[in-house]
């Protein structure tokens, strides 16, 4: 018996906490947070090539103003992207804090509810 379990030893696993689904959901939401950031950008810098590309055609002053229009909408979203990103960075960050001092406790609690004179397989 011993022998079977020292030779199985590397099938142990460390018990999964009870709140592993938020903690997971959490860090998809971090990284869906970085994907809408990342986009913010990738717009931003369409909306300012397309500006510098209108602003640099031989046409007439009628034109112009779409590109100077297209190079500030690039800058609100700039800074609306940033914003949403700090933001939602900020309430994951609390919510992560929350989540791990309760997993904290509830190993702990596990850790007081274990006999000691049990072995861990």
């Amino acid at each position: 018996m011993r022998k079977a379990k020292k030779l199985f030893r590397f099938l142990r696993t460390v018990p999964v906490p009870a709140n592993t689904s938020e903690i997971l959901a959490l860090e998809r939401t971090k990284l869906a947070n970085e994907r809408t950031l990342l986009s913010y950008i990738r717009s931003a810098l369409y909306l300012f090539i397309g500006g510098i590309g209108v602003l640099q055609l031989d046409m007439s002053g009628s034109a112009h103003w779409l590109g100077y229009l297209a190079i500030f909408i690039c800058i609100l979203f700039l800074t609306i992207g940033f914003i949403r990103y700090t933001l939602l960075r900020r309430r994951l960050e609390k919510w992560n804090r929350i989540l791990f001092v309760k997993a904290k406790e509830i190993q702990q609690n596990s850790d007081e509810e274990k006999p000691e004179n049990q072995e861990e397989f």
